[in-house]
């Protein structure tokens, strides 16, 4: 669809979300003309269609927060990223991460940030009530602000700051091929999240970007109950995302929180559901949702999930960094077995290459144990993955990074992922 077809699609809510948080209709309708406009010109970076309607309104978010910003300079707290404050046709709304920052402070730094920004009192009067010199004032502000920002943004009540084991750097590893055939593999984790469904699992893992191999984001996954969709009975796992890349994050947060529900089978692991809050609505996804769902969770044909009992079935053949995929979908094969030594343990593993049966333009390399548990996962995008977004080919923007060609197609890696099963 054309960016006018969808625009048409959306314009109702995109009005009715601008009008509410700017309560000047003019300049509703002037912020609104800045959102079009913004939107189109940055059209080609949409790589999702579907997503247009969260993306639009993302933006216009965006404009309502320098709207305001723009016409108070002291908008409390005035050093507080973006989206901390928001306004709207009944004033000023805190949301829950700065009333449960401020929770955490001391008696003193609460009372003078309430009295400067909620109460908006001159420095004057609350040396005055407070029966201390102005300069005083201004110590105690700039302590109160800084003891704040520390603290900012505090995760909601209940949720305890994490510390996860995942290291900051990625460990070195060498990855060697061993001339023994693979071995056949019992693999019971879930696609993409490393988990095995199962009632009292719980794992932690980390991404790590190339070349300089820090730590992106961090997950810790523990399935909590049992759980039915549409009949089909399966497991719930809590996700939790801390500092997810921003291709991955929810409402621009640092902090995500999903909940997946997963079938475990004798001979297939596949998402049944995905639920998550996004503008302040709880989300639910399931597997009946078609395109929605199935872009994003689905795998093999029909929604099958990914096979557990995995060996070499001649669809993809390797030969060092060259790959030979045979036409067909769902490529997923098993090409060769690897010594991977990582964290000063050597792994015998067997390479699981799949060639963009989980996302088009994406190669993964999974090596997996005898366990059938995850040692190593790599991601290699094809040249021109994202190019509306980034701008530059992949050899462009990563040159020294390794290659993969897959029937003469070059994929650059990009990032690799292991989990606490590893430490």
């Amino acid at each position: 669809m054309t960016f006018e077809e969808l625009l048409r699609e959306v314009e109702p809510a995109l009005q009715r979300f601008v009008r509410f948080q700017i309560g000047n209709r003019q300049d509703a309708e002037d912020l609104l003309q800045e959102t079009r406009l913004a939107a189109f010109q940055s059209f080609g970076a949409l790589r999702e269609q579907q997503n247009f309607k969260a993306w639009i309104v993302g933006i216009a978010r965006r404009k309502c927060a320098d709207y305001y910003r723009s016409r108070k300079p002291e908008l409390p707290l005035d050093e507080l990223p973006e989206g901390a404050l928001t306004q709207s046709l009944h004033g000023l709304v805190y949301p829950s991460p700065v009333r449960e920052t401020l929770d955490e402070l001391n008696d003193r730094d609460r009372e003078i940030l309430r009295l400067f920004f909620f109460e908006d009192l001159p420095q004057e009067r609350i040396a005055a009530l407070l029966g201390v010199p102005v300069g005083t004032v201004k110590s105690r502000l700039h302590t109160a602000k800084q003891h704040f920002m520390d603290r900012y943004p505090y995760p909601p009540k209940g949720e305890k700051k994490m510390f996860t084991k995942m290291p900051k750097v990625l460990p070195d590893y060498t990855i060697t091929p061993s001339k023994e055939p693979p071995f056949p593999v019992t693999w019971e984790e879930i696609m993409g999240w490393f988990i095995v469904p199962r009632l009292g699992e719980r794992l932690e893992w980390a991404m790590y970007e190339f070349p300089e191999k820090k730590r992106t984001e961090y997950m810790i996954e523990e399935v909590v109950a049992r759980a039915e969709v549409h009949g089909i009975e399966g497991v719930e796992i809590l996700v939790k995302e801390y500092e997810p890349m921003e291709n991955n994050r929810i409402d621009d947060r640092n902090f995500n929180e999903r909940r997946l529900v997963a079938q475990l089978t004798d001979t297939h692991c596949r998402y049944l559901a995905e639920s998550h809050e996004s503008d302040g609505v709880k989300r639910y996804y399931t597997f009946l949702d078609g395109d929605v769902f199935l872009d994003n969770w689905g795998f093999g044909e029909n929604n099958c999930g990914n096979e557990t009992h995995i060996a070499p079935k001649g669809d993809l053949t390797r030969d060092g960094s060259a790959v030979t995929a045979k036409d067909k979908p769902f490529l997923l094969d098993v090409v060769g077995r690897y010594a991977v030594r990582i964290n000063g343990k050597t792994y015998d593993t067997i390479c699981v290459l799949d060639v963009a049966s989980y996302e088009a333009g994406v190669v993964s390399e999974q090596f997996l144990d005898a366990n059938g548990r995850t040692v190593l996962w790599r991601r290699f995008n094809a040249d021109g993955w994202g190019y509306g977004r980034y701008g530059k080919l992949w050899t462009e923007l990563f040159p020294e990074n390794e290659t993969l060609t897959v029937n003469g197609k070059t994929y650059v890696h990009w990032y690799d992922c292991i989990t606490d099963y590893i430490l």
